[in-house]
């Protein structure tokens, strides 16, 4: 029979990120504001988590009192930059490693020995636990206070305008752009693997997903020097252009100097007392 044919509706089709856009995890880090942390520029904000960190560390671990202070110094900027104490809380997991590292220290140091709830401890270790416990939490609590309230573009061009080397700089900027990029050729590969029917079950595939590992690494150095010649043939001279160089003006610098000032103070009273 002769009649109007099916409307057929493909799907539509999966939309990919753009390779001038950071990776998405790392997008995720920063939360939008307009609050008076926000607005500081990055390279102001970097100097003074950079001070911040060497001031705690520099810290006795004895002035257990002092790393509450700092823990409170946090605590405000937090409540500054309009984010939730969850958020924070809850990237700060990823120091769990360096926890179960610092909980093992008072049963395996040595040295004088003390009793708790029928538990021999190192007395030695116990203070080695509370110093990386103590120390290496606030300095994640800085950092990622840093990356929740600073964009990774920010970020990049604070350290270009703190004299980073460019080429550091610049290599960090591409593997930042180029992530999703790669991340989608190693699921693509991925897929093909599954569709003959491949599945890594034991030791005996290890070969097949080191080819792999391999074939993703040749297409990336062939990507990376396709897109060099495409940057050469457009006038790179081995420094990228900056559209809109950072400035701070010394009401600014103020503010960034408030937590690593009063944290320096801190430092000196813990010695002094």
């Amino acid at each position: 029979m002769n009649g109007p044919r099916p409307r057929v509706v493909l799907p539509a089709p999966r939309r990919r990120p753009a390779a001038g856009h950071a990776h998405a995890g790392a997008r995720g880090l920063y939360r939008p504001g307009d609050s008076p942390v926000h607005t500081l520029p990055a390279h102001c904000k970097l100097v003074a988590v950079l001070g911040f960190v060497l001031v705690v560390v520099a810290t006795p671990r004895e002035a257990v009192w002092a790393f509450g202070v700092y823990a409170a110094l946090l605590a405000a900027v937090t409540a500054t930059a309009r984010l939730g104490p969850g958020v924070v809380l809850r990237r700060m997991l990823i120091e769990l490693p360096f926890v179960t590292f610092a909980l093992l220290l008072p049963f395996l140091a040595e040295g004088p020995r003390v009793t708790w709830l029928g538990l021999s401890l190192s007395e030695s270790g116990l203070w080695g636990a509370w110093n990386i416990l103590a120390k290496g939490t606030l300095g994640v609590a800085a950092s990622v206070l840093l990356a929740a309230t600073t964009g990774l573009r920010e970020i990049l061009l604070g350290l270009e305008r703190l004299r980073l080397p460019s080429l550091l700089v610049q290599i960090a900027t591409f593997m930042l752009r180029y992530a999703d990029v790669i991340a989608d050729e190693l699921r693509r590969m991925r897929v093909a693997r599954a569709s003959r029917g491949f599945t890594a079950r034991g030791v005996r595939h290890w070969g097949v997903l080191a080819r792999t590992a391999g074939a993703l690494f040749i297409r990336c150095y062939e990507r990376g020097e396709r897109v060099h010649l495409a940057m050469l043939s457009r006038g790179y001279d081995g420094s990228l252009p900056t559209v809109d160089p950072l400035t701070a003006d010394r009401a600014q610098w103020a503010r960034a100097a408030a937590l690593p000032l009063t944290a320096l103070v801190v430092c000196v009273l813990g010695w002094a007392l």
